[in-house]
């Protein structure tokens, strides 16, 4: 853990404030009432919820706080519903109460979710097709970590990219919670791997295989020419906007470039240009798909949308993360946790990812008897 997050161990905060209910017995969740910074997340207390016919009510131990949290939390992600939310994406949890006609799971079963919306609580209640089976004795944030970050790179490997043993890629970010999955995945399959990254965090990108370029004073569109000669193979973009044309420069002819993700909407976590970074994360999405398809040569840029892909194929959700799950189990892969902080403590875990420079994943560990 670096020394950033290291101050971010399980401790009590009062940083999200409380609107509190005398129901009892309570679930708490943590409510974006409207679009903003970090100020705007507050927890309320409520009943436990009750699952529906099809249902299963989960107790949730781990979440994981993402950069798609906070373009959601500031209205820019596309899939940002209107009115009240809770954040979450994906979450690992024990089921405690089943709905009636609810076949496959069991009481008692750890089961881990992409909900996309609600993860950021202490109980939630999903139906079992949206559930996948946790292997017993595995860390609740290390399999929480399995769920988004792991699928997202597994996915654009495997299936965006299909890449081959002896190739090379180009990772932005790598030392963040998708570049170190990326990192650890791409050493299971023999590529050679560039990363970008600050330059306090090159060791990281060095420990899990990959060659560090330092974006803030390196172009790395001349240092991986300069590196490969005619470019890699794929380039995975989490950033967006015009990064995705530097990215574009880096690939070789017949090279791919995955996009996947809107960071540069953001300046240190809050929205970049107000209303027409708004409409341009809306929009950015549709327009990476058209421009993708009228790019000369042989060069490519495609999008990569974990919801989506999880929509069109559930079967691959299941394989994959069953498949991570397994290589977790087996300790071939193991996910960098930059902090483990508590429910109460989401404002503060929102500040942590804004400013940069932490290695992995922060992850909410939720239940009072954490605080």
């Amino acid at each position: 853990m670096n020394a950033v997050a290291s101050q971010f161990e399980v401790s009590t905060s009062d940083d999200v404030r409380h609107e509190q209910t005398p129901t009892h017995p309570k679930n708490r969740r943590i409510v974006v009432a409207s679009r903003g910074g970090p100020e705007v997340l507050s927890i309320v207390e409520e009943p436990l919820p009750e699952p529906d016919a099809g249902q299963v009510r989960i107790r949730i131990l781990a979440t994981g706080v993402s950069f798609a949290d906070l373009l959601m939390r500031e209205g820019v992600h596309p899939e940002t519903p209107r009115g009240p939310i809770t954040l979450g994406w994906d979450l690992v949890g024990v089921i405690d109460r089943l709905g009636t006609d609810v076949v496959g799971f069991a009481e008692g079963e750890t089961v881990a979710a992409l909900p996309m919306l609600g993860g950021y609580a202490d109980y939630i209640c999903l139906r079992p097709e949206q559930l996948v089976a946790v292997p017993d004795g595995l860390d609740p944030a290390d399999a929480v970590a399995m769920v988004l970050n792991y699928m997202t790179a597994y996915q654009m490997l495997h299936r965006s990219a299909q890449v081959q043993p002896g190739q090379q890629v180009l990772i932005h970010g790598a030392a963040g919670g998708i570049g170190t999955a990326l990192l650890q995945l791409g050493g299971l399959v023999d590529l050679t791997m560039y990363g970008t990254a600050s330059q306090r965090t090159h060791d990281v990108v060095r420990k899990l295989g990959g060659i560090p370029i330092d974006y803030k004073h390196t172009d790395f569109v001349k240092e991986i020419v300069h590196l490969t000669g005619d470019g890699v193979d794929a380039a995975f973009d989490g950033i967006g906007g015009g990064h995705v044309w530097q990215s574009l420069k880096s690939v070789r002819p017949g090279g791919t470039v995955i996009a996947y993700g809107l960071t540069s909407s953001l300046s240190e976590g809050r929205l970049a240009g107000g209303w027409r970074h708004r409409f341009h994360g809306m929009t950015k999405p549709i327009l990476y798909w058209l421009a993708a398809r009228c790019i000369p040569g042989s060069r490519r840029i495609r999008v990569y949308s974990i919801q989506r892909r999880m929509w069109r194929h559930p079967d691959w959700y299941r394989e994959d993360l069953t498949a991570l799950f397994e290589l977790l189990r087996e300790g071939k892969i193991k996910p960098l946790i930059a902090a483990r902080m508590t429910l109460a403590q989401a404002r503060q875990a929102h500040e942590l990812l804004a400013r940069g420079g932490i290695t992995g994943k922060v992850v909410l560990l939720c239940g009072q008897h954490y605080d």
